[in-house]
């Protein structure tokens, strides 16, 4: 009898192993002790193990997908504080948030002044995103031409523009005080092109829209690339003091005595 029963959990592991039941694999010794303390049927047994397995699987993508998408900081839509700032509108972030943008091939332009929650925002409907299984990265405006320009020099441009472009959400921060020159400004505009009513940008920028042409060679290529961006577009303009130095403000105050 024990020999049987080595043999079947033999039998039960490899094929596990085998079909990468991983979380079934691990859990599958207390599931049946929990099934069998509870009188638990062979539907709802099943119906568990399966739980089991879709829970693991479904933490591990998103894991890595929150890894690939490689966020500055680590934030969610939750831990905004619109008290502090009665510019942003809470209605409509967290609407963003529900990702209906991304299914319609939307994007979305945060505006303001260094400090007030713009990279927080890109990231907490990025983190949604990921947790929806959507792919997702995180890129500095600057670093990502300056990293298009050092690939197209060693001849390896299409390759990356080809993974760019299977990235479903490419959020573009701090699009704000570089100029581009004719090469880099060309690089961006192909992202802007190749992503158009395609898939879904998030763009932050300390610069307001009618001033894009001091990030490129002048007027007709800020155009060129806002008549993109903006066809399906969600725009949220922020004002207001930065959540900075709100924070070292407190810290004097605290170290003074006051407040």
């Amino acid at each position: 009898m024990q020999q049987a029963v080595t043999e079947s959990e033999t039998y039960i592991e490899a094929k596990m192993k085998q079909f990468k039941l991983v979380d079934m694999r691990e859990q599958y010794p207390d599931l049946i002790a929990e099934a069998e303390m509870t009188s638990m049927g062979y539907r709802d047994f099943l119906i568990r193990l399966l739980a089991v397995e879709e829970e693991g699987k479904n933490a591990r993508r998103t894991g890595k997908l929150l890894g690939n998408a490689r966020f500055e900081l680590s934030a969610t839509l939750g831990e905004i504080d619109y008290d502090f700032n009665d510019t942003l509108d809470k209605e409509k972030i967290e609407a963003l948030g529900g990702l209906h943008f991304l299914d319609n091939h939307e994007n979305i332009i945060v505006i303001g002044p260094p400090g007030v929650g713009k990279s927080m925002i890109a990231t907490g409907i990025g983190v949604n995103a990921c947790h929806a299984g959507r792919s997702v990265l995180f890129v500095n405006a600057k670093e990502l031409v300056d990293t298009l320009h050092a690939e197209m020099l060693s001849g390896k441009l299409s390759e990356t523009l080809e993974k760019l472009n299977r990235i479903e959400l490419l959020i573009i921060d701090e699009l704000s005080y570089i100029k581009m020159d004719k090469e880099r400004e060309s690089l961006f505009f192909q992202i802007i092109r190749q992503r158009y009513e395609k898939s879904s940008l998030i763009i932050t920028t300390n610069l307001p829209m009618g001033k894009w042409d001091e990030l490129f060679t002048g007027q007709l290529a800020a155009t060129a690339i806002l008549d993109r961006v903006l066809h399906h577009c969600h725009v949220l303009s922020i004002t207001g003091d930065s959540y900075r130095v709100k924070g070292s403000k407190n810290s004097v105050n605290r170290s003074l005595g006051i407040g």
